[in-house]
């Protein structure tokens, strides 16, 4: 008897034009190195989020996983991407954690991932239209750019801040070696070595600290080999879910451009078909389901795509490869303590090229769009967003507080749907 393929809806074609298809799910003991290869393209960004945002690690591993193979189901196994944590979420998580709590900050995420299953609903029944009415990029780019404009004194903080047994001066030093590798590589590397410019990174700047005495072992030779991962539930914060809420926006549009692009990556056309309300569904759930065991939320990755398109791997079931490894490394008590052991100037330097990335991204995203930056309306809504982004404007009443990146959110959507369309300059 013949083998059916594992992901079936009625939407495919016959079996033998799947089979056929090199972007038709097939599940084979030989597509296990490449899994590992897209999981390692991913890692690098996947447990660095985690880490900044006072999260474990191995958690984070465990969830995205997990969170992929849920993609997979809703998707009906056709999109060949990797999720795993998100850098839009690190400055509400951190600021959310000191806040309200750990498990109260896991409620406003678990919501965020709701939030997609509403977006997504509408999607199913007005078409993606009204989402690009309602969050246009003079909306969502400014969000995004806000979004890295606020980590920037993280980023300098860390490069920058001296420790126990290191100067100022030596933390610089580091951060600019760890940076200086990551930009070249993304710039002048070729291949496979370009898709993992974080990681050459960070490897670089491990071993510039090792004789400078950077990096303390003694946690690593004291953890177990085999530990199961901390996970940590949710408990309910309405103040923690209206903080968090709003910073879902720019995530769920950058979601589309990331389906756009693996889209044109393997010539299909994955807003139709499994459609974009499945992919955004599959995104909601992963998220959803990475706050209630304490996991950050996911998102797909670029990295995975440029992967992807470099190797011609269009095999959906690869993916599933890597959220199998990925789940099984996040029982490895020794890869947590390893990761706990990367100096803070080394994050740093890494997180000064990144951040600068997402305000870049943002801007692109107007861009791409060929938005008339001055046209007064444009200015308008843009001004305002950046500004209450990055000045940190609050909102208070009682226990209630809207702030920073989920003010300027709502701020822009509002000016976007009340304010009337002007001529240009």
């Amino acid at each position: 008897m013949s083998k059916e393929p594992l992901f079936q809806d009625s939407s495919s074609e016959s079996t033998l034009q799947d089979s056929i298809s090199p972007t038709a799910y097939k599940f084979r003991l030989q597509d296990f190195v490449v899994g590992a290869q897209m999981l390692f393209v991913a890692f690098g960004a996947l447990v660095l989020v985690p880490i900044l945002a006072g999260l474990d690690p191995n958690v984070a591993l465990f969830t995205s996983g997990l969170g992929t193979l849920c993609f997979q189901l809703v998707t009906g196994g056709k999109v060949p991407v990797y999720l795993a944590s998100s850098f839009a979420f690190i400055a509400p998580i951190t600021f959310s954690i000191d806040k309200y709590g750990l498990p109260e900050t896991l409620s406003g995420l678990a919501a965020a991932g709701a939030l997609y299953l509403v977006l997504s609903l509408i999607i199913f029944w007005g078409g993606s239209g009204i989402i690009i009415r309602v969050l246009p990029s003079v909306v969502t780019g400014p969000v995004i750019m806000v979004i890295g404009l606020g980590l920037a004194p993280t980023a300098v903080k860390m490069a920058s801040e001296a420790g126990e047994g290191y100067s100022e001066r030596v933390a610089i030093a580091v951060a600019m070696v760890s940076l200086l590798a990551t930009m070249v590589t993304a710039i002048l590397g070729r291949g496979f070595l370009k898709l993992v410019p974080i990681l050459v990174g960070i490897v670089v700047g491990y071993l510039v600290s090792l004789p400078l005495s950077l990096v303390d072992f003694t946690a690593l030779a004291q953890a177990p080999w085999l530990e199961i991962p901390s996970f940590t539930t949710p408990s309910f914060s309405l103040p923690a879910i209206l903080f968090i809420l709003p910073v879902a926006i720019a995530p769920a549009i950058e979601h589309i451009g990331d389906v756009l692009a693996i889209g044109s990556v393997t010539d299909n056309n994955y807003l139709r078909v499994p459609g974009l309300h499945r992919t955004l569904l599959g995104d909601g759930i992963a998220t959803t389901l990475a706050a209630f065991l304490g996991g950050p939320p996911n998102t797909t990755y670029s990295e995975v795509t440029g992967a992807v398109a470099l190797t011609k791997a269009f095999n959906p079931a690869i993916m599933t490869w890597s959220a199998i490894i990925a789940i099984l490394l996040s029982f490895s008590g020794k890869l947590e303590a390893l990761l706990q052991t990367i100096p803070i100037p080394v994050m740093g330097g890494i997180l000064i090229v990144l951040f600068g990335t997402i305000v870049v991204i943002g801007m692109n995203s107007m861009v791409q769009a060929e938005e008339d930056l001055l046209q007064p309306r444009n200015i308008a809504i843009i001004g305002a967003i950046l500004m209450l982004g990055v000045g940190g404007m609050s909102f208070k009443a009682g226990a209630f507080a809207l702030e920073g990146i989920g003010l300027s959110s709502i701020v822009g959507v509002l000016l976007n749907l009340l304010l009337p369309q002007g001529d240009s300059v």
